[in-house]
């Protein structure tokens, strides 16, 4: 073990991930987490790595953007990618997980590891300059350390608003309506599907569109500014009458063998759903039931009635309704290193959802390289960025000053990114077919971080260090 102790601030999966890989490295750490001390709008527990949105952690084939940059991090041993996997639940082509028992393991491995000391009070300001510490508050940091970080940046923080989907009980959806299917029965049947006609789509986004919004609180004041890749459902209703139906209600690819064969044209065509409500399992069993794109801001009452008019769910109960929170994040380009460091104090790391990543595995990816890093300069040594051809490492040159984006971005505005085959280079060979050349960019990055984490392993064994 290494005489020498980093801080890491906030239990969240960058936080968890970070604690966990430079306790692996033998140095001590002192992981500090708010909750249940202090609140979120959000949380509702005060376990680790608690997941307050959707349970999914996005597409598992490694030939997609998410399912690579899973890949990746299961290259690196990464602790929150193999929880997910051994508490992972049916959700046709997706990694998704039984959030309960997914954070309470993370709570419980993360306070028996003896190299991890567990404090449960708010961090309320930056630690001194000479210690290594990581930053991995979330984008719900509180009030009082978030003024302390714009004081440090000199920057303000830029914000969104982000919204979560309802939970449902599985016993009280009406089972002669609701047909089990995955898309173009891609992996298993994991989605429970409710097919919606013409006249009940047209009806129900009516009134999403006319239902009551629950008061933004103390945002009252702002502009709700809203981020893309998680719009509430009745936003997305409101920018026209199909809109839902080409985004989360789409009906292609969906089909109840009840209705005859799915790839008899004119059969299809007569017989397919104008809209599908989708439903995912919450756990193995299938108790709880989450709706797929439904993330809101409907008062409850609203959510209650409205989505009661969905086929299936006339009798629905309701475990959590939707809610809407800020999520505040770094002008990550103006402050951060490819290493995830700061500029202005290199002791001193960010990761996860504040440096501007968004999803869950992007921020497992940061805690990751944040550990990795903290180590390294906890033993004086210099630290790494992830090769460019890997997704973890475009992703962290995107949230970084070497991001070239920045500069011809219209009034500077910087906007969280997910996983994406667009921030990787180009391959060397033009490949048109887009499914086979993100093969080439998925066989590119594999290849590249065998080498690399090669390298980084021998640095280690070097100093003696893998426990």
């Amino acid at each position: 073990m290494i005489d020498k102790q980093v801080i890491v601030i906030g239990a969240g999966l960058a936080g968890c991930e970070a604690a966990w890989q430079i306790a692996n490295l033998g140095i001590a750490v002192k992981l500090f987490e708010m909750r249940p001390l202090s609140t979120t709008p959000a949380h509702h527990t005060s376990d680790f790595g608690e997941l307050v949105c959707s349970n999914s952690f996005g597409a598992l084939s490694p030939d997609r953007a998410a399912g690579l940059l899973q890949e990746e991090l299961r290259t690196f041993d990464s602790f929150i990618i193999k929880t997910a996997d051994q508490f992972s639940v049916p959700a046709g082509g997706a990694l998704a997980v039984d959030r309960t028992k997914f954070s309470a393991y993370l709570t419980e491995e993360l306070s028996n590891n003896p190299l991890i000391e567990i404090k449960r009070i708010e961090q309320l300001d930056i630690p001194p300059e000479d210690t290594v510490t990581v930053l991995a508050t979330g984008p719900l940091t509180s009030q009082s350390l978030a003024s302390k970080i714009r004081n440090f940046t000199g920057l303000d923080s830029c914000h969104f608003f982000d919204a979560a989907s309802p939970i449902i009980y599985g016993d009280t959806i009406d089972n002669e309506i609701v047909f089990k299917a995955s898309r173009y029965d891609k992996g298993d049947p994991a989605y429970l599907n409710c097919p919606m006609n013409e006249n009940e789509y047209v009806n129900f986004r009516n009134e999403l569109v006319e239902g009551q919004q629950a008061s933004l609180k103390d945002f009252e004041k702002e502009s709700a500014n809203f981020f893309e890749a998680c719009l509430p459902i009745e936003e997305i209703a409101r920018r026209g009458i199909d809109t839902m139906r080409y985004g989360p209600l789409k009906s292609i690819g969906l089909w109840n063998p009840e209705w005859g064969d799915l790839y008899d044209r004119e059969n299809r065509l007569k017989k397919r759903p104008h809209a599908i409500v989708q439903l995912r399992k919450e756990d193995l069993q299938g108790k709880l039931l989450n709706l797929v794109g439904f993330q809101t801001n409907l008062k409850w009452s609203e959510q209650k009635r409205i989505f009661r008019m969905i086929p299936g769910l006339k009798k629905a109960e309701f475990v959590r309704f939707g809610v809407m929170h800020r999520n505040t994040f770094l002008e990550s380009p103006k402050l951060l290193l490819p290493t995830l460091q700061f500029i202005k104090r290199d002791r001193l790391l960010a990761a996860g959802q504040i440096t501007g990543t968004e999803g869950y595995a992007a921020a497992a990816a940061g805690g990751l390289l944040a550990g990795i890093n903290a180590s390294l300069l906890t033993l004086n040594k210099n630290p790494i960025t992830f090769p460019r051809e890997s997704m973890i490492g475009s992703l962290m040159n995107f949230i970084s000053n070497k991001n070239a984006i920045m500069s011809s971005q219209k009034k500077n505005k910087f906007q969280p990114m997910p996983p994406s085959f667009g921030l990787v280079p180009e391959l060397s060979n033009k490949i048109k077919n887009k499914k086979i050349r993100y093969k080439a960019y998925q066989e590119r990055s594999l290849k590249t971080l065998k080498g690399f984490k090669k390298n980084l392993d021998l640095c280690f064994v070097k100093d003696q260090l893998l426990v």
